[in-house]
């Protein structure tokens, strides 16, 4: 029992105490090869092949000396015989002992390897920030959000870890990570990444982030407002009104809004400006430009800018009117009746609506009569004696006379019921008929009185517009002082 006893103590003593040297050596060298195995100790621990292998190895040693021990003989004194029993006892504790500690170590091993695994997870989170610092945020947002989601779950799910404890420090540099394009003063660049640290309390819980999504605010007001400044030197117009627009929307009381108002304000009647004082090289294209500027600006929610839209829709009026008189002097007859037509519809009560009309007209007798535009009506009426023109209409239609020099204006004459158109010879009347001939009751009329001067006149039908072919004539008359004028319109027809 001793023999086998010590056989089992992993030591191959029960063969030393039988002088069994080769029995003792095998027990050696399978201690030893398993010990070359086993240790270091690693989460794996020890294959279970070996651990069986082994285990067969003891227990044919310890019934190898247990056989051997039956026929044995000692040459020990009685005292030591009587020792040798417990001490094989006492020396099981040996492998015993030694399977704890193992086991012992390999936890230990285990808690190292899976320490190692969390750091690993931490370091490819850290890896994430840090290759994504200065990169646009939507295109880094993606990774951001799962370097955020891995330090999450680190802190909540392994709070006493190492790689939990180095969380704190993790969180820090990420919130410099991402708030690095307003550390740069890319403004633009940094309105995403601060409205994404604004909303980290909605995505993380309020344990693991304490108080870094806090202070915040005047950043993002701040990236804002530069960002639509920005834009705005640029001419990106619609771009820095989205900004001032969501400025305006998520801080109202910032004093960033009341900056922009300045701003916006200050920018929309320097750009005004020019029309307001004459002193527009282009005034259809500054105009243009203010009309749209103003349109963008009184679209802005959340700021008072009434006063520089009043101001620029004062300087659109004028740059309107200044538009109409370049165009006719210009020569450009079709834009300038297009531009004082409206001019007269949008300010009906503006004092120079009436000579809007007048320049109208002169540019529709113009584009016929070339002559009538080398000289913008007058805004004042001449004083003095004037000279009546009665004008009679000997046609089937209604028609307008139209007329310019230093008065302009215009008429309609109604349609003349039983009048007849003359015929003739490539439109020459026939020397036979007599055009308004008849009666004087017969004929529509209308009188002008008119100052001394050159006019011009344009006859068309009534209703057909600035450019009818074929139903249009110009001529021109001189009125002198002290005379009476009749004017006869009438159509011909014929070969």
């Amino acid at each position: 029992m001793a023999v086998g006893l010590l056989n089992l103590s992993c030591l191959g003593l029960g063969y030393v105490l039988l002088r069994q040297w080769i029995g003792a050596a095998v027990c050696w060298a399978a201690t030893a090869a398993l010990l070359l195995l086993a240790l270091p100790a690693d989460a794996d621990g020890v294959p279970l092949g070996v651990l069986v292998g082994y285990g067969a190895v003891l227990l044919a040693a310890a019934a190898d000396g247990a056989r051997r021990g039956l026929r044995a003989s000692l040459s020990v004194g009685a005292a030591a015989r009587r020792l040798v029993l417990p001490l094989a006892v006492v020396l099981l504790a040996v492998p015993a002992g030694g399977a704890v500690a193992y086991g012992s170590a390999r936890d230990e091993a285990r808690e190292e390897a899976f320490q190692q695994s969390l750091l690993a997870r931490l370091a490819t989170a850290d890896a994430l920030v840090k290759a994504k610092e200065g990169s646009r945020f939507e295109l880094a947002e993606s990774d951001y959000t799962t370097a955020l989601d891995t330090y999450e779950k680190l802190a909540l799910d392994h709070p006493g870890s190492r790689a939990a404890k180095l969380v704190p420090e993790r969180l820090d540099a990420y919130v410099t990570s991402v708030s690095k394009p307003y550390t740069d003063k890319k403004y633009c660049d940094a309105v995403d990444p601060l409205k994404h640290l604004r909303g980290l309390p909605d995505t993380v819980d309020a344990k693991v982030l304490g108080d870094r999504a806090d202070g915040f605010d005047e950043p993002l007001a701040q990236s804002l407002y530069e960002c639509g400044a920005g834009e705005l030197g640029r001419d990106s117009t619609a771009a820095a009104h989205e900004a001032f627009t969501e400025l305006a929307a998520t801080f109202p009381e910032s004093v960033y809004v009341g900056r922009t108002e300045k701003l916006v304000g200050d920018g929309l009647r320097k750009a005004a400006a020019p029309l307001s004082d004459g002193s527009a090289s282009d005034p259809c294209a500054t105009t243009e430009e203010v009309r749209t500027r103003r349109s963008g600006v009184a679209g802005l929610k959340g700021y008072e800018l009434s006063g520089p839209v009043a101001d620029a829709d004062r300087a659109i009026q004028k740059g309107v009117f200044s538009c109409g008189t370049k165009q006719f002097r210009d020569e450009e007859y079709s834009d300038a009746v297009k531009t004082m037509d409206q001019y007269a519809k949008d300010y009906p009560k503006s004092p120079q609506t009436a000579h809007a009309r007048t320049i109208s007209i002169a540019a529709q007798i113009a584009d016929h009569e070339p002559a009538a535009g080398k000289k913008l009506p007058s805004a004042t009426v001449p004083g003095g004696s004037r000279m009546p023109m009665v004008v009679s209409n000997d046609g089937k239609d209604a028609v307008e006379l139209l007329y310019t020099g230093p008065v302009t204006g215009k008429i309609t004459l109604r349609a003349c019921g039983t009048c007849t158109n003359y015929g003739g010879i490539r439109g020459a009347v026939d020397p036979d008929a007599k055009p308004c001939g008849g009666a004087s009751s017969k004929y529509p009329k209308a009188t002008l009185q008119l100052p001394a001067g050159t006019y011009h006149f344009l006859q068309r039908r009534a209703g057909g517009g600035f450019a009818v072919a074929g139903e249009t004539k110009s001529s021109k008359a001189e009125i002198e002082p002290g005379y009476t004028y009749t004017n006869c319109l009438y159509v011909t027809s014929g070969l």
